[in-house]
């Protein structure tokens, strides 16, 4: 068991690693500003050390690198580190769901991800505009965790939860805050259909069309993404991490 010393050690060092990620796709620090560890250990209310072990977490993660005179700076990314990184996640899930249907999955397990589907189709109302939206993000964050799971595999749920790190590969990246955007629900019902095919196939063992539709799935978010750039770009500022994101 944790000694009561290693729990609070944990528990900064978490209270850091959420503290810094905010900051950094908020939007409050620049890309390519190297971080000062006094003003941020100031500003979250910690000590140095597990905010250097926050930093080193966030380096891993992708939104931090390394800079030669020490420390870190914040990360710049491209467009086609965006499309990129939502491109792993599909890979990632889509193996997932492969092999949740090729090794097949205990039955509570099963039964909890349908229920999820359950639950997400309740979100949906006669008229788009009456969805509920804010819970359809909530649920669909949970039935990625799920599906990322269900192979029973740790490894792979850990490679599935790397390619969501960055912010816009996030099953919710583009859904977040933009509950008034018309062309984001529409995409919505698209996305529910594709949760049910995907439990589908893996409950009757179809490997290969439950990675295909997993990919598929993904996309979906390149696709919203594209809306942002060629529709309204005025949403740039509302969807998390598109701040580090160069034209």
């Amino acid at each position: 068991m944790k000694r009561a010393t290693d729990r609070k050690r944990d528990s900064q060092t978490f209270k850091a690693l959420l503290g810094v990620r905010d900051l950094v796709l908020g939007g409050d620090v620049a890309p390519g500003e190297r971080l000062s560890e006094a003003s941020l250990a100031d500003r979250l209310g910690i000590s140095r050390t597990p905010l250097r072990a926050a930093l080193a977490r966030l380096e891993q993660e992708g939104l931090l690198e390394q800079i030669p005179s020490g420390g870190y700076a914040v990360r710049s990314f491209s467009m086609a580190d965006v499309f990129d990184a939502i491109e792993l996640r599909g890979v990632m899930e889509g193996t997932a769901a492969r092999l949740a249907a090729e090794r097949g999955v205990a039955p509570a397990k099963l039964k909890a991800i349908k229920q999820l589907v359950t639950e997400l189709d309740k979100c949906f109302r006669d008229r788009l505009e009456d969805m509920l939206f804010d819970q359809y993000v909530e649920l669909n964050g949970e039935f990625h965790v799920s599906l990322a799971v269900l192979s029973g595999s740790e490894m792979m749920r850990r490679e599935v939860e790397r390619a969501t790190r960055l912010p816009f590969a996030s099953p919710s990246a583009f859904l977040e805050k933009q509950e008034d955007v018309l062309a984001f629900r529409l995409s919505l019902v698209r996305a529910q259909w594709q949760h049910k095919e995907i439990v589908s196939a893996i409950e009757m063992r179809e490997g290969s069309r439950a990675e295909a539709l997993a990919r598929e799935h993904a996309r979906l978010a390149r696709q919203n993404m594209e809306f942002v750039l060629d529709e309204d770009r005025s949403l740039m500022s509302r969807v998390p991490g598109l701040a580090l994101v160069s034209a």
